[in-house]
Formats: structure tokens, sequence, C-alpha cells
């Protein structure tokens, strides 16, 4: 399996950015996607998920839009009203054994993406 996240980039405060993860070698149908982010001196952290439904961690709810388009094996990230906090390495990555309890570990996930920068100035 092979993973590919684009669209990161520099946004100002308030900005949108929309990061896009495709695959190869496994459907998005049929495992659980999710993204997660690290910035630097921190501990990589869950920022959306997707498997029958989509999962959000507090500090983007309402804000960030996780989505499946199965005709092309991607999922979507919609940035909106992005702060200074949310700059990051986004990555996406792909479990096949995840269960809802662990959506939110890092260490649940199988394949992992290179990552996309992300920069919102201030």
């Amino acid at each position: 399996v092979q993973l590919q996240a684009s669209g990161g980039g520099l946004v100002e405060t308030g900005g949108s950015l929309r990061l896009s993860c495709a695959a190869s070698g496994r459907a998005f149908r049929s495992t659980t996607v999710g993204w997660f982010r690290q910035a630097p001196g921190k501990e990589r952290e869950f920022v959306a998920g997707f498997r029958w439904r989509e999962y959000y961690a507090d500090s983007v709810k309402g804000r960030f839009t996780i989505f499946r388009d199965n005709a092309k094996n991607t999922v979507t990230l919609q940035m909106n009203s992005l702060e200074p906090e949310d700059t990051a390495v986004y990555y996406c990555a792909v479990g096949d054994r995840i269960i809802m309890s662990t959506m939110r570990e890092p260490t649940a996930y199988d394949y992992w993406g290179p990552g996309t920068l992300v920069t919102v100035s201030s």
C-alpha cells in the first residue's frame, strides 16, 4: 500500500486548504483512513478519521471536514478557518484492524504517507 498526501502550503490565518490522500494497492472504502499532524517538538496527533462515519479531534471540529471519494480512491481533508496552531506536517494513514477506541492512536495504523506541510501565518 502506498499513500501520497498533497495540498499543503502556506496560508494566512482564517484561510483554507484542502489536503488529498491518494492510495495505491488498497481501496479506502474497505479500510479506516486517518489524518494526523505533527508540529515541531510535539507528538503526532489525530486530526480526523473516516470509516463508516467521520471522526474529529475536538481542536478541529467545526472547521475541518473529512470525506472519501470511492471512485477516485481518495480521502480529502478540507480545512477552513485555519489558525497558526494548525501549522504542522499532515499525514494520512490507513489501518485494517482499527476499532473505534483506537481510531485516534497513531500506533493503530498500518500504512503512512510521507506527509505534507501546512503553514498558517499569523
